[in-house]
């Protein structure tokens, strides 16, 4: 951040010196480059404001992908699924045969 602000304050005060040459001169090129020059300051400042912003979104986004707040309300249809069923192998085969008759 402290190179930005000082890259920054170089092109602001570089544009300003280019502005002074242009009023002393009388030419309109000079006082075009202060203002080109000018506008690369601001565009820097937005640009770094704007990535600055998505880095904090996007380390905030992977926090939530790595460590999920899941509470057991939420995870209640995979502990229902874990448990033991009494259904025996005419019921499994049932199953396998409803399976493959749909894939046909």
């Amino acid at each position: 951040m402290f190179l930005i602000l000082l890259v920054v304050v170089a092109l602001v005060l570089w544009a300003l010196q280019l502005m002074r040459q242009a009023i002393d001169r009388r030419e309109f090129s000079l006082m075009l480059a202060g203002f080109l020059v000018s506008s690369a300051a601001a565009a820097l400042v937005a640009v770094y404001m704007l990535m600055n912003s998505y880095m904090g979104y996007l380390g905030y986004s992977g926090q939530q992908a790595i460590a999920p707040d899941w509470g057991e309300e939420s995870l209640g249809w995979l502990m229902e699924l874990n448990q033991p069923t009494n259904a025996g192998p005419a019921q499994a085969n049932a199953w396998a045969e409803m399976l493959l008759s749909t894939a046909e």
